[in-house]
């Protein structure tokens, strides 16, 4: 596993604007060597603005929405179209403007879902869905994602996996976290097996509260205590920054910084 990237961008602004861009060379390069894509999506300020400048692209028109599959890395067990769901905010950004096939988008359940208030049935509801779309080649029990998007709190945390909680132990694919530390404390979320299966995760910051999170995340530190810096793909790792939240990287990490 080769170390991560860490692009440097100037704000959050050029940040968004960098990653939409990278991402739909990803995607399309994705769909012309394989046929179909898939993407894991997060929430957040970071990532919910990326989805928007994507949306606010003429270049989104390369994509082929169509044969693209849509995933998300973690969700706050709230009703459908919750302001807090991630998913809500993904589709105002950007899902409800594109041509999108219904059937290859896939939220996480909701707490007014088909299991009702059951989160631990909801993760496994998404656990099987997941099964159900990874392919021989695979070797596992959840696709591997050409792009896993994470976002990172102050604490280090990804997606729902927050440090020393039994989340980040867990080797099922998809888990319940109950009493998260950050509101509302009822979630699903991806464990590290699921996130690592990807080929390419894409760790988005910006904000200086996040400029210790980072060091951490790109440290040695152990997933358990950092979940950021449990965060890897099987073929390549970016961290996309902005200077704000680069400010405490440590030295000799290679850094590209955008003027």
């Amino acid at each position: 596993m080769t170390p991560p990237t860490v692009l440097v961008h100037r704000d959050q602004d050029l940040l968004a604007k960098a990653a939409a861009a990278r991402l739909v060379t990803r995607i399309v390069d994705v769909q012309a060597a394989r046929g179909s894509a898939s993407v894991v999506l997060t929430g957040g300020g970071v990532g919910t603005a990326v989805l928007a400048e994507l949306a606010a692209t003429g270049a989104r028109d390369a994509i082929d929405w169509r044969r693209l599959d849509v995933w998300w890395g973690d969700e706050r067990f709230l009703p459908t179209g919750d302001p807090e769901r991630n998913e809500t905010g993904a589709r105002a950004a950007l899902l409800d403007h594109v041509d999108l096939d219904p059937a290859r988008v896939h939220p996480m359940p909701a707490s007014d879902g088909p299991d009702g208030d059951d989160v631990e049935a909801a993760a496994e509801r998404y656990a099987a869905e997941l099964r159900a779309a990874a392919r021989p080649e695979d070797h596992g029990p959840v696709p591997s994602f050409d792009v896993l998007m994470l976002g990172v709190g102050p604490d280090a945390h990804v997606a729902s996996l927050f440090p020393e909680m039994p989340a980040v132990r867990d080797e099922r694919p998809v888990v319940a976290v109950h009493g998260a530390p950050k509101p509302p404390p009822t979630r699903i979320s991806l464990t590290f097996p699921s996130l690592c299966a990807a080929r390419e995760v894409w760790v988005l910051a910006s904000g200086e509260s996040k400029a210790k999170a980072v060091r951490l995340g790109l440290s040695k530190a152990g997933p358990v205590q950092v979940p950021c810096a449990g965060a890897r793909g099987r073929q390549s790792t970016l961290f996309l920054l902005d200077r704000s939240a680069a400010a405490e990287l440590p030295p000799g990490i290679g850094r590209i910084a955008s003027p």
